[in-house]
């Protein structure tokens, strides 16, 4: 379960919180942006719980951040883990390190879209 752990639900679980900061910030200042604020309008009637993600969004970039430093430490620790003896769960082991690595980086990058439209896009259009 410890390996499961590691592997799977830290990456994916950060994954899920870079994906809340899109949606919560980076969205909505990008729509903006592009001067298309009935989309935006739209947007938030039909999903009304975005306004009080917006309205916490320092909580939701340090709960995120905070899954991310924690995911990539329980990977980091994990890197010399042993493998099955079994080839083939051995492969699949190898291929599942090499997939939770990608999926860390990634939301490693949605991360930091979503600081900079809100954080730093708003002093630079604004």
């Amino acid at each position: 379960m410890n390996n499961i752990w590691r592997q799977t639900i830290a990456p994916s679980l950060s994954l899920f919180t870079s994906l809340g900061t899109l949606v919560c910030c980076a969205l909505p200042a990008l729509l903006v942006t592009l001067g298309m604020g009935a989309a935006l309008a739209g947007l938030v009637s039909n999903m009304p719980w975005l306004i009080s993600l917006s309205e916490h969004k320092i909580l939701v970039f340090v709960i995120s951040g905070i899954m991310l430093i924690l995911s990539g430490i329980l990977q980091w620790r994990a890197r010399h883990a042993p493998c099955p003896i079994d080839p083939l769960k051995a492969k699949s082991c190898s291929r599942l390190r090499k997939l939770s690595w990608f999926i860390l980086g990634f939301a490693i990058i949605v991360y930091l879209i979503g600081f900079f439209f809100a954080f730093i896009a708003v002093h630079i259009f604004y």
